[in-house]
């Protein structure tokens, strides 16, 4: 009975422990330990399973971003969170959990909040928690939490993003590979926003830029400069990483690398490049 009702919630679960956490492994740690959390209590005197195990998951999730931020000033290069890879196109037979909808982008952008901001504006914003339920997990006054949620907002924008059409997206795709291929520097600036930004995460363990580039022939070069790295022999796939259209890199059957485009307006504005294997380690390369 204890672990069916668990399970029933299990998905919810780590969609919002991957939110407040951005690691797919962490979350799973943390979901762990809600589930030994909830096996301890007298489910007769819960009101609400769903309620409590929301508020254990948050409240686990809470404390365990507060050392990983911690740990975090001490990665070297950007951060990025680690890839939910799916098929680039539908499947019915995909299960599609909740937590895949957060974008990069999103993850990214709740990067800027503290701890308590980030668990207030995801079970707002993306749960669809009222602000007295989010009061209750956060243990803070409903006018206290609206502030914290605007402020959040202020912070890191909005959390939905528009829906970009799958042809769209499989032309810039296709454009992308075809410059970097014939090694086009305009041609592939031509897909970027002026502004663009290149985010490159290797974490140390990888060869990739310490720092974000800005700048459509900026990152084009830079693009350009680095494909021939690339090992002889790698599949390139077209995927989707957290909802949003990305080439994998597969080598010796194991994901090496990733590229995320984030399209606003038929055009990238951003490219996330997903390079510390360890962050990869639980990507399926048979996907």
């Amino acid at each position: 009975m204890e672990a069916e009702i668990f399970e029933r919630n299990r998905a919810r679960l780590e969609g919002i422990a991957y939110g407040m956490l951005g690691s797919v492994m962490e979350a799973e740690d943390v979901v762990q330990d809600a589930y030994l959390r909830w096996a301890e209590v007298e489910i007769a005197e819960i009101e609400s399973p769903p309620a409590f195990l929301t508020t254990v998951t948050t409240r686990l999730a809470i404390d365990r971003l507060r050392s990983a931020q911690k740990r975090r000033e001490l990665y070297v290069g950007p951060w990025l969170p680690e890839p939910i890879v799916s098929s680039f196109e539908p499947d019915p037979a995909d299960v599609v959990v909740e937590f895949q909808t957060l974008s990069m982008s999103a993850m990214s952008a709740l990067e800027r909040l503290n701890p308590v901001e980030r668990a207030v504006l995801l079970l707002r914003d993306v749960f669809d928690l009222d602000y007295s339920e989010v009061a209750d997990i956060v243990d803070k006054s409903p006018s206290n939490v609206r502030q914290i949620a605007k402020r959040a907002r202020d912070h890191a924008g909005d959390l939905q993003r528009a829906r970009v059409p799958t042809d769209v997206e499989a032309l810039l795709i296709s454009r992308y590979l075809d410059a970097v291929g014939r090694g086009d520097v305009e041609g592939l600036a031509e897909i970027f926003a002026e502004d663009v930004l290149l985010v490159p995460d290797g974490g140390g363990n990888a060869r990739a830029a310490r720092h974000t580039l800005h700048g459509s022939l900026r990152v084009a070069r830079h693009l350009i400069g680095v494909s021939p790295q690339a090992p002889d022999g790698m599949e390139v796939r077209v995927v989707r990483v957290n909802g949003e259209p990305s080439i994998m890199g597969i080598f010796e059957g194991r994901a090496i690398g990733i590229v995320t485009l984030e399209i606003r307006e038929q055009m990238v504005t951003a490219v996330r490049a997903s390079l510390n294997p360890e962050k990869l380690a639980h990507v399926r390369s048979e996907r």
